[in-house]
């Protein structure tokens, strides 16, 4: 009984060195990989180089702490890219038509908020996997976007909302204004998961939802809360994308960025089993993921060829996930994704 309670006791703990290992470990391997690449690639240490890894990495990194909340609470959201498309693009027409510019936010914000609902209400109350859920709401709603609301694939950033170019289109004191947008969406996260009972309960139960609900924590509307959650933060990132790029262009649904942000999360320590991770998790994988990119695009190499490259460290990074975040009995009857 004795070793019994002294397991019960160390579990815990192995389970947090165990993270910190994790994310110690991915945190090196950038720091490798970044002075490897410093020294072999010509201008990947480039201020221009920088300057645009930066850029490109800050939407990534605001889709991951979207990303991780849904994760943390053990779901996923496929759906993620599309949101971040779709509803931008459509604020970006309403304004670009004479709407104004607060008005067509509202709408596009509460075209989101509607897809987070349907998302959370499908997987929460109806009970189907997440995977199923918004696999199917990201096509129907990419589909919608490129036949139905929108008049074109690439809708550019109208003069009407220059207001909003602070989000990803300027630069402060030579820093990207996206960055600055990224450190407040990772501290508004991090107090979110850290410091409030809604954060918390979402640990609780990405740990054992059948232990949540016992203690009385309301887990399906939490459940829809999260994805709620992500959808209005990808409109953030979709605003950002637009606002740094002049454009939005609705087909990056069908692009490999979807896997990408899940790369991120599991590469830094967000367990797929759910109640692990945080905001350190999903910087020190945007860090990571992000610097492979730009290297394997200062290499010239084929989409191809780098979509083999990130399925690869995907697979690997799921195989690690499982190793050091293993399902207990308990986890494997609940939260499938």
């Amino acid at each position: 009984m004795s070793a019994d309670k002294n397991t019960m006791w160390m579990n815990p703990l192995v389970k947090k060195f165990a993270k910190f290992d994790q994310l110690t470990i991915v945190f090196l391997l950038f720091i490798v990989i970044f002075l490897v690449f410093t020294a072999t690639l010509p201008g990947f240490f480039s201020t221009g180089n920088l300057v645009a890894m930066l850029r490109s990495i800050s939407v990534l990194g605001i889709l991951g702490f979207a990303m991780a909340i849904v994760v943390i609470g053990r779901g996923i959201d496929l759906s993620m890219v599309a949101v971040m498309a779709v509803p931008t693009a459509l604020i970006m027409t309403l304004a670009g038509s004479g709407m104004g510019v607060w008005p067509a936010l509202l709408i596009g914000l509460l075209f989101a908020l509607v897809v987070g609902l349907l998302n959370g209400i499908f997987v929460a109350y109806a009970e189907i996997p997440a995977l199923f859920v918004t696999l199917a709401m990201g096509l129907g709603l990419a589909g919608l976007g490129q036949v139905g609301i929108l008049k074109s694939d690439m809708v550019p950033w109208p003069d009407q909302m220059n207001g909003l170019l602070w989000l990803g289109g300027v630069d402060v004191l030579g820093i990207p204004s996206s960055i600055l947008v990224v450190i407040t969406v990772a501290l508004l996260v991090w107090l979110f998961l850290n410091y409030t009972k809604l954060g918390l309960f979402i640990y609780a139960i990405g740990d054992n939802p059948n232990g949540a609900r016992t203690t009385g924590i309301p887990v399906r509307p939490i459940i829809v809360l999260q994805y709620v959650l992500a959808a209005l933060i990808a409109v953030l990132a979709g605003l950002v994308t637009a606002s740094s790029n002049s454009l939005i262009d609705t087909r990056i649904y069908n692009l490999s960025l979807i896997y990408d942000i899940i790369l991120v999360v599991v590469m830094g320590g967000v367990g797929l089993s759910g109640g692990r991770g945080g905001v350190m998790s999903v910087i020190v994988g945007t860090l990571l993921v992000g610097t492979i990119i730009n290297g394997m695009t200062i290499l010239n190499l084929t989409l191809d060829v780098q979509n083999l490259v990130k399925g690869v460290v995907l697979l690997i990074a799921i195989a690690l996930d499982s190793v050091l975040n293993p399902r207990n009995e308990e986890t494997a009857q609940q939260g499938d994704i």
